[in-house]
């Protein structure tokens, strides 16, 4: 029986991959690099640094990785403030039926806390969970494991006791290889996701409900 859920956020609380793949495009263009949003795809998961980094050491550009970062954040930052962006249907059911079966909710993210932080609170959510950790907070983030093993452990569980929720490659094999049972959920703006190391498969959210997590 499982007694905790964490929650991957971009793609699965927020829609928010669309503005990460159009802000991340505009950072590679005006660095005079022009790569695809497939290529993009790729990357969906891994932390800004971890990402920035291979692209550097693809691409050569000049700038550093924490000056690249801190023009994507700000814009990302200033997006999401601008925008209309509201909890992923169903997200907010999920919350309320985990709240009434007493189970801990955690939320690990690729994203920096700031970000991380900023959506929650956009979405008046942030004192729901129990545990925020952010991938920039580990040693390794995704696929590695080490953000949901340390997560289990900020949630006083073991990680056989744990559902993770995840929209991408990175993240579902991050949280398998940490020994946990995963649920994908087929975002179709988070590109071409392989989902099928997850143990269940899912078109909207609204399709998790008691029966299915007691099934995993």
């Amino acid at each position: 029986m499982y007694t905790a859920f964490i929650f991957d956020m971009d793609g699965v609380i927020i829609d928010s991959e669309p503005l990460h793949f159009e802000v991340d495009l505009d950072v590679m263009k005006n660095l005079g690099l022009l790569i695809s949003k497939e290529e993009l795809e790729d990357y969906v998961g891994m932390t800004n640094p971890e990402m920035w980094s291979r692209l550097k050491d693809k691409y050569a550009f000049n700038p550093s990785v924490a000056e690249i970062i801190d023009v994507q954040l700000a814009k990302k930052l200033s997006h999401l403030n601008e925008s209309n962006e509201r909890p992923i249907e169903g997200i907010m059911a999920l919350i309320q039926l985990l709240k009434l079966t007493n189970k801990k909710i955690g939320l690990a993210s690729s994203s920096p806390r700031t970000f991380i932080e900023a959506v929650l609170t956009k979405f008046n959510i942030l004192t729901f969970f129990d545990c925020i950790l952010s991938g920039e907070e580990v040693s390794r983030g995704k696929p590695a494991p080490d953000i949901y093993v340390k997560i289990a452990e900020m949630l006083e569980t073991g990680v056989g006791s744990c559902i993770v929720l995840e929209d991408s490659r990175n993240g579902i094999a991050a949280a398998k290889a940490a020994g946990m049972k995963c649920i994908g959920f087929k975002n179709l703006n988070s590109g071409l996701q392989d989902l099928s190391k997850a143990d269940y498969v899912v078109e909207r959210i609204t399709e998790i409900n008691s029966e299915l997590l007691e099934s995993l």
